[in-house]
């Protein structure tokens, strides 16, 4: 039972709600529509693919959950399909966890439990991401970042809600769990087990048949294996690059110059004050004034927050303005009346509380014309290269949309036009030198241009912004088997490994069956006609089995979890061969009762448990919640997704 839980780990999509907060803003960032309202009709409607104690979810809500299920497959293997990651059970594994977070939530409103607006609050502005450059939150970049995804102020809130309170069901479900110290003694004892035995090895090779297969042979080979042959999608792209060149002039001129130096003399020019601060920001301002007097008392900033449960940031040379567009107008008057390393008085902010010392004062002196003229003459230089380049991209995306091609724009802005290799999604290029990859200036827009028909032209920003690149698909080849006589030497090839791999079952089949019979691993693996590897003998522990890490082969890995004084055979991995593993002997482990690994056994066992007790607790709210699935619609989400009402 205890491993049930931990294996749920393994999978790609098995981490459900099982314990603590489990990052939740990226859960409603990947489903794109978790928290979705929308209403839909009864169960048995085409609709909804499943209902939760009556609340609905909808064939929306799920298609988007495993849309963005796959683009999180795609960050570590980008030629994922979405038809793979069906295959391999994704559409159960994130159907089930949206069944969970309504039941859980349901689960939680009925007993009373809350999570308001504040405590959401507190976990958005918590989120790395959201954090501006000073470190704290920054409200336009949360707004930014929900826009890029397609998501509502709302939707988020209501997802992290639902993961606030999954986190106050299951938590004290799983805290506190306690293995028994004799149990754990017990599991401690085995990585001190010892295990004798021997295996034996029987390579495909050595039973390969020798001979070309007949044509009915290869060809019912190919039909009952073309999945192992599938060829990953390849595209063509033709591509353009243009920057400064197509630009024309976009010098900035003497008066420019000037007129710019008059409009920000005051601001920028006529000198002041920057200060460098240490700051901490809390909620009241009993808090902001108990941190002051202790810091005022001979402690240190640092100190005072940590004992309150807050930790400072740092703000590099910040001026009064700044400050204020960034804290509050009283929060820049009272740090800039304040003296080097003395704490300003606490004053009021846009996120609470400000209590901020003063670490460095510098003053910065007035600026002529001709000090400045350079700087300024970069600046508007950028501008107008940046200007000039957005309304030449608006203009070259207004060409597009008018039926203009790549060839066409590109020639009026006198930009070569070059074809790639055929590539794959992740940047390869397709049966080229492995290491071949595409240009380095196309592989930022690989993603979009994966997602675009033929003959469509887009345009991007280049990955350094100097320039822009537009872009087109030229010819994509669809994912699907090689045909046949293309492969013939690697069908051949595998043809001979199946073949040699059913022979070596066999053969190990017979091995088996004498040892069974009494004769040794040894003996046995005489007894056969083809001449075959020499047994090898082990004797080892766990504690040194445990060594090899994740590298652990699969026969010692079965050796030690087989019954004394048996024998089983193993298939190896790609018909490569078959094992025929014997256990002659097992000696028990003994570990002293003061050990430390006892502690750390009963440590982590208990961790275990307490997921354990988390997981039984989930599948009971599901069980209580009166979960209904419409297979009819599940199974419409299914060809939806894999294309295969187009398929006529």
């Amino acid at each position: 039972m205890l491993q049930s839980f931990r294996n749920v780990f393994k999978t790609k999509f098995g981490v459900a709600f099982t314990l603590a907060f489990l990052a939740l803003i990226a859960v409603a960032f990947a489903s794109g529509d978790v928290a979705s309202n929308a209403a839909f009709g009864g169960i048995a409607g085409g609709d909804n693919v499943a209902s939760v104690g009556g609340e609905k979810v909808g064939s929306a809500e799920f298609s988007q959950a495993m849309t963005g299920a796959l683009d999180n497959v795609r960050q570590q293997n980008p030629t994922e399909s979405m038809a793979s990651l069906i295959e391999q059970g994704a559409m159960d594994d994130v159907l089930n966890q949206l069944i969970d977070r309504k039941a859980l939530s349901q689960f939680a409103n009925s007993i009373g439990l809350r999570a308001g607006d504040n405590l959401v609050n507190s976990e958005i502005r918590r989120i790395p991401a959201f954090a501006g450059p000073n470190g704290e939150f920054d409200d336009s970049l949360y707004r930014q970042m929900l826009a890029q995804r397609k998501l509502t102020d709302q939707q988020v809130r209501t997802d992290l809600a639902q993961g606030l309170l999954a986190e106050q069901v299951l938590v004290p479900a799983a805290f506190g769990a306690k293995m028994p110290s004799k149990i754990a003694a017990r599991y401690a004892a085995l990585i001190k087990e010892r295990r004798k035995g021997s295996v034996a090895i029987l390579p495909s090779d050595l039973f390969a048949p020798k001979g070309k297969p007949t044509e009915k042979q290869l060809t019912a080979y190919y039909e009952a294996n073309k999945k192992n042959f599938i060829r990953p999608e390849r595209r063509i792209l033709r591509y353009a690059v243009f920057g400064d060149e197509a630009l024309g002039n976009v010098e900035p001129t003497d008066a420019e110059i000037k007129a710019r130096y008059e409009k920000n003399k005051a601001s920028m020019y006529a000198g002041g004050e920057q200060r460098k601060l240490t700051q901490l920001i809390v909620p009241t301002q009993q808090a902001a004034e108990d941190i002051r007097k202790k810091v005022d008392a001979g402690g240190s900033l640092e100190q005072s927050a940590r004992q309150a449960g807050f930790e400072v940031s740092h703000v590099d040379a910040i001026d009064s303005k700044d400050l204020a567009s960034q804290a509050s107008d009283a929060v820049a008057k009272a740090v800039f009346s304040a003296p080097r390393g003395k704490v300003a008085t606490p004053a009021r902010g846009s996120l609470g509380w400000y209590v901020v010392r003063v670490d460095e004062v510098k003053t910065i002196p007035s600026r002529t014309l001709d000090q400045v003229r350079g700087e300024i003459a970069t600046a508007l230089r950028d501008e107008k290269r940046a200007q000039a380049l957005s309304e030449m991209s608006s203009d070259i995306e207004d060409r597009f949309d008018n039926g203009e091609s790549l060839s066409d724009v590109a020639k009026t802005l006198k930009a070569d036009v070059k074809s790639t290799q055929p590539l794959v999604a992740d940047g390869r290029v397709y049966g080229e030198t492995p290491g071949d990859m595409a240009p380095e200036v196309i592989r930022p827009v690989l993603q979009t241009a994966f997602e675009m028909d033929e003959g469509q032209p887009q345009i991007a920003a280049t990955a350094d912004h100097s320039g822009y690149i537009i872009f087109e698909t030229s010819q994509i080849t669809e994912s699907a088997a090689a045909p046949m006589k293309e492969i013939t030497d690697d069908l051949t090839l595998a043809w001979r490994a199946s073949e040699g791999s059913k022979a070596a079952k066999a053969a190990a089949t017979r091995v088996l069956d004498r040892v069974k019979k009494g004769q040794s691993l040894q003996a046995a693996i005489s007894a056969e006609k083809v001449k075959l590897p020499a047994v090898d003998d082990l004797n080892l522990t766990r504690e040194e089995l445990a060594r090899a890490g994740q590298r652990v082969p699969p026969p010692l890995a079965l050796m030690f979890s087989m019954a004394k004084g048996t024998s089983k055979k193993l298939e190896g991995p790609n018909n490569a061969g078959w094992f025929v593993v014997s256990l002659k002997d097992i000696e028990p482990g003994k570990i002293d009762a003061k050990d430390p690994q006892i502690a750390a056994a009963q440590q982590t066992l208990g961790q275990m448990l307490g997921r354990e007790y988390a997981d039984s607790l989930r599948a009971a709210i599901r069980a209580d919640m009166k979960v209904e699935r419409n297979q009819k619609a599940i199974d419409a989400v299914r060809k939806q997704l894999t294309g295969a009402n187009n398929a006529n």
